[in-house]
């Protein structure tokens, strides 16, 4: 390809609402175009990216006897339906409806699919287990897109779906699928994605797993342990308050419930200042509504911990959102306390953990400008029943090793995998025979990467204050041949013939072909991210010679003869791809 023929323009300026490094090197370098919020055009460096993951992404699924199909964007309503989720499912699916008046919505993901496609072809156990796979285009109606690819509406996205008879199948193939990930991800060039345990969410299935690129530009927390490897999602990690043999906050039995005037104190920090105690010896409440019916759900945990959303909706099984508390409740915000609530009917209260045998803890009295002190929850609250509400935190207690070892960093989710058992085969009534004639429901799995979220994740991970380092596994092209001086026809013919012979010998090369300072050249090349460099110019042509580097290390350049630049690029890039490969772990 010339680069005077590459449609796309390269920009110097960084565009102001960029958040994200990798969502301004591909603006500015000509990747991408936006077409509206959380929606982008690729242009051919972009394309020529994405085309090399999927290939990489096929040959693993490939490896894995998975077969490819292709699901519809739009479906029926009535699959959703069937499986409860189009209820279920928030505004993040888009419903519409057709001409002949058909619900119909736009796919953000295809387990009803998979399961309307071979639920007949799979009704004997003979047939199983199996794997299908899709690459293709979803929408989700995200409602904050951001970051460029790393969130938006519409993308491109590999799904699989694996078909059990059997736990012990399943799990024997969700393994062979985490390794497929790992290896993808390394064959990629970012061999250093964890993989942490997570929430399954709107998926639903006893296990989940998620691959995160540690990067502080990621929306998700992961909370790691360095000393024994655990890792979590925080919406899906264990909080400890402490070990056997030590509280982590003081108790002091035997002290009396007090009531205690406390006028213009309504949040834990002013209540802990007011008393002159930490916010550890406090009980706080906090308040949440249902989202179907807009019934309370009551939350009390220690004061100095915060709320884990996602482990208390998972818990009640259905989505809440904060509170909007009426005078009309009967509860009194900023003074609720366990003990004599009044709380409307059908209000859902809820005790975590962190409170299970503590003493002499201060909390709301339930009654306007009043706390109270010498709470004691085996006394006060005999019926409280405990359970992990709270978010994990930064020197927390590691729930494998048990050491106060844990860290908490920013990551960005680059795919994920799910035990979803027979949350869907068993709604839309999928069963097979056995060998002694007996029906059964099977058991999936799935497994999900982002084409275009990954690709933007390895820029992320992989960029200098120049633009992306691409990984030779990846790039969009293997060499980017600069001919400096294009006016200059002894150079120009040099670098043609480096064109016609990189070609020649299987070279994917970009050649800027255009009469441009080196300035603009460079800067340029450094944008589009190329591993191997190769430069015409007339001083080098003075010496029989062209130069050769690698993108992101300066110090590699060399000056080669023109009859050995092909050989030296062939060595470079068999180089590159003996590193990268270094890394990647062997198949189960």
């Amino acid at each position: 390809m010339k680069l005077s023929n590459l449609i796309g323009d390269r920009f110097r300026e960084t565009p102001s609402d960029c958040v994200v490094e990798s969502h301004a090197l591909m603006l500015r370098g000509g990747y991408m175009k936006y077409v509206a919020n959380g929606i982008y055009s690729s242009l051919p460096p972009l394309k020529r990216i994405t085309k090399k993951i999927e290939e990489i992404i096929r040959e693993e699924m490939d490896a894995l006897d998975g077969q490819e199909v292709s699901f519809p964007v739009a479906l029926p309503a009535s699959l959703w339906e069937e499986s409860g989720r189009y209820a279920s499912v928030g505004s993040e699916l888009l419903r519409f409806t057709d001409r002949n008046g058909a619900k119909m919505v736009l796919g953000m993901t295809h387990e009803e699919a998979a399961v309307q496609l071979v639920r007949e072809y799979a009704s004997t156990y003979s047939r199983y287990p199996f794997m299908i796979y899709q690459i293709q285009t979803k929408f989700r109606d995200e409602a904050r897109p951001r970051a460029g690819l790393i969130r938006v509406r519409e993308f491109t996205m590999k799904d699989a779906y694996s078909f059990h008879t059997s736990q012990e199948d399943l799990e024997s193939y969700y393994a062979r699928c985490l390794r497929a990930y790992q290896r993808i991800f390394a064959r990629a060039g970012i061999p250093e994605v964890v993989c942490v345990a997570s929430d399954s969410g709107m998926m639903g299935g006893s296990l989940s797993h998620e691959f995160m690129l540690l990067t502080a530009a990621g929306e998700d927390s992961i909370v790691l342990c360095p000393d024994c490897g655990y890792s979590a999602n925080m919406e899906a990690a264990e909080c400890i308050y402490h070990t056997e043999g030590t509280e982590s906050a003081p108790s002091v039995e035997g002290t009396p419930l007090l009531p205690v005037e406390t006028p213009g104190v309504h949040t834990i920090e002013e209540l802990a200042d007011f008393l002159h105690i930490a916010p550890s010896s406090t009980c706080k409440a906090v308040v949440y509504q249902k989202n179907k019916d807009d019934s309370y759900v009551v939350l009390f945990l220690r004061g100095d911990l915060e709320v884990n959303e996602a482990k208390l909706t998972s818990y009640l099984g259905e989505d809440i959102h904060p509170a909007i508390i009426t005078e009309e409740s009967g509860l009194q915000a900023g003074f609720i306390g366990p003990v004599s609530l009044q709380a409307p009917e059908g209000t859902v209260v809820l005790f975590d953990r962190s409170l299970e045998g503590l003493s002499g803890l201060a909390c709301g009295a339930n009654r306007e400008g009043w706390h109270q002190t010498g709470l004691d929850l085996k006394r006060d609250c005999p019926d409280a029943e405990y359970r992990d509400f709270a978010k994990a935190f930064a020197g927390g207690i590691c729930p494998v090793c048990g050491k106060r070892s844990l860290t908490v960093s920013r990551g960005i989710e680059v795919g994920n995998i799910f035990q979803l058992g027979d949350k869907y085969t068993r709604s839309m009534h999928m069963q097979y025979v056995d060998e002694k004639g007996k029906s059964h429901t099977p058991i999936m799995g799935c497994y999900g990467i982002g084409v275009g979220r990954l690709a933007a994740s390895v820029c992320e991970a992989k960029h200098d204050e120049y633009g992306p380092v691409w990984p030779i596994s990846i790039a969009p092209w293997q060499v980017h041949l600069c001919c400096m001086r294009g006016d200059n026809a002894e150079v120009r013919a040099q670098a043609d013939r480096l064109y016609e012979a990189l070609q020649r010998a299987g070279v994917e090369v970009l050649y800027d072909d255009r009469n441009v300072s080196a300035g603009v050249m460079f800067s340029d090349a450094d944008l589009l991210g190329v591993p191997v460099r190769l430069v015409a110019s007339p001083r080098n042509l003075k010496e029989g010679c062209v130069e050769l580097s690698l993108r992101g290390d300066r110090a590699s350049a060399v000056k080669i003869p023109e009859d050995a630049a092909v050989d030296g690029v062939l060595s470079r890039i068999r180089e590159l791809t003996e590193a990268l490969e270094k890394n990647v772990p062997e198949r189960i």
